[in-house]
């Protein structure tokens, strides 16, 4: 039996090879590698350059001594104590040299063999190769050394070898190349190591993207927990996909709204219309027929128009002609506007309002909005009033509370249980008890979404104040722009 190699087995591998290295954590690693490797090579050349420079200091100080204690023995013996001194170190072990000549350049005593031709002529300090007396002619070895010109023409040469130096260097430059080699295989190492985890993630959500794109809107990107860009990335991605599903179930739902509740008010529409045609005899019954179906699809228009503007806030279509305006001065208005309405059916409508609660949004929207609560409030929740429960008040307020700006209407109607509250935030969700009552369940669901929009929120809660001890208060909150006190109560 023979193995087989699956096909594109290896050109997977190059190809995740070639993917790896693409990835930024690899290339971001290997450029911090790459810095890290300089700043190492530099800062291990300025050791080894140090170390000679400080080596060499030490022999030419060894060198300088020496010539002091050889110059006082000259002083004191002239030149047979020199040549005696110099006879007697030459035979000591160790790294000194010495060397006396003639004027001519010929050895009288040392441990200096050979020199290079000329050395002897140039006084001063240098570093020449030199040979010992064991070693022949052969210049194998270095020194520093340096050179005086004696009275009568005698030269004098003392030096120290740079053997010790030499392999000093040769060590540093071992080490050196050993460092280099270690932190390029570890850094590269390194970054293979970050550039596969990052790519293993990459790959995951790349995977669950896909079938996002499938079809499936349910899946979301996995968070490692460690707080990095990834995480954030994937978070912000999770929050979008929310955001998608969340448009994606309102186009559900509204088709579904308009397949299901307004099915009724078209065969009503319908039923009329034949109704009219199979029994109007007369032209005052055709006429009032007409007359119905019209305000039939005044109204069915007006139930399009609110589930248009309520998709265009969900959908943020409507930040259009944003401005500063002050939010008291919009409920007041509006309040006053229901004036007469309220006092048609025998309801007083107080509205208490703060100076300068300036927001950032649109004016209009927020007077539809406030106008919607106030239109349910006169049509639900004076209910209990009208049976004598309690004195038929809507109250309007608007004030500032912790940094934002607080619009409220409360009545004093039956209320909403809380167990139905954020249902009757939906489209045209309707209580049982408000199913006698004119209305298609889409008011509180446009004064949602506008709020939504201006990034403020809306809350139902029971009005229980000093005297509303029943009914409903129903309470925009939004973002404050600044802070003017001074409250003022004002009866519309």
């Amino acid at each position: 039996m023979s193995a087989s190699v699956a096909p594109g087995g290896q050109d997977g591998v190059l190809a995740r090879l070639g993917a790896l290295f693409r990835t930024t954590a690899f290339k971001l690693s290997l450029a911090y590698l790459l810095v890290f490797a300089a700043f190492a090579f530099f800062a291990l050349g300025y050791v080894a350059w140090n170390a000679r420079r400080v080596l060499d200091d030490q022999i030419v100080s060894t060198i300088e001594a020496e010539i002091n204690g050889l110059s006082d023995q000259y002083a004191t013996g002239g030149i047979r104590r020199l040549v005696s001194v110099v006879e007697r170190r030459s035979r000591e072990p160790g790294a000194s040299l010495y060397l006396v000549t003639t004027p001519a350049g010929e050895h009288v005593v040392g441990n200096v063999e050979a020199l290079p031709p000329g050395t002897l002529a140039e006084p001063g300090q240098t570093e020449t190769a030199y040979a010992r007396s064991t070693d022949g002619d052969r210049l194998d070895h270095r020194a520093i050394v340096r050179i005086f010109t004696l009275p009568g023409g005698f030269r004098l040469l003392v030096g120290r070898d740079v053997e010790e130096r030499d392999r000093l260097r040769a060590v540093i430059g071992r080490a050196f190349a050993w460092s280099l080699m270690l932190v390029v295989g570890l850094g590269f190492l390194g970054s293979w190591f970050i550039a596969q985890r990052v790519l293993k993630r990459v790959d995951h959500m790349t995977e669950i993207t896909r079938g996002i794109m499938a079809g499936d809107l349910d899946g979301r990107l996995t968070l490692a927990g460690t707080g990095d860009e990834l995480d954030r990335l994937a978070s912000n991605l999770n929050a979008m996909l929310d955001r998608i599903g969340e448009l994606m179930r309102g186009m559900r739902e509204v088709s579904d709204n308009i397949a299901h509740d307004l099915k009724t008010p078209l065969t009503r529409l319908r039923n009329k219309a034949d109704a009219a045609l199979r029994e109007g005899r007369d032209p005052d019954a055709l006429r009032a027929a007409l007359e119905a179906n019209i305000e039939e699809s005044d109204n069915l228009i007006r139930v399009f128009n609110a589930l248009l503007m309520i998709a265009r806030l969900e959908a943020g279509n409507a930040r259009e002609g944003l401005d500063e305006f002050d939010a008291g001065a919009v409920a007041l208005e509006v309040a006053e506007l229901y004036e007469a309405v309220a006092e048609e059916r025998g309801i007083v409508v107080t509205a208490e309002v703060e100076d300068g609660l300036m927001v950032h949004g649109s004016r209009e929207l927020i007077g539809q909005a406030m106008a919607n609560l106030i239109d349910n409030a006169l049509k639900y929740g004076a209910k209990a009033a009208e049976a004598g429960a309690a004195e038929p008040v809507v109250r309007v307020a608007a004030r500032r509370e912790d940094g934002e700006v607080v619009l409220s209407v409360a009545d004093r109607g039956e209320g909403i249980p809380e167990a139905e509250r954020g249902r009757v935030l939906e489209r045209f969700v309707r209580l049982e008890t408000a199913r006698t009552r004119p209305g298609f369940g889409l008011g509180l669901s446009l004064v949602n979404a506008v709020a939504r929009l201006h990034q403020g929120r809306l809350v139902l809660e029971d009005n229980s104040g000093e005297t509303d001890t029943l009914g409903l208060r129903a309470t925009l909150r939004l973002p404050a722009l600044s802070r003017e006190p001074a409250p003022k109560e004002i009866a519309a």
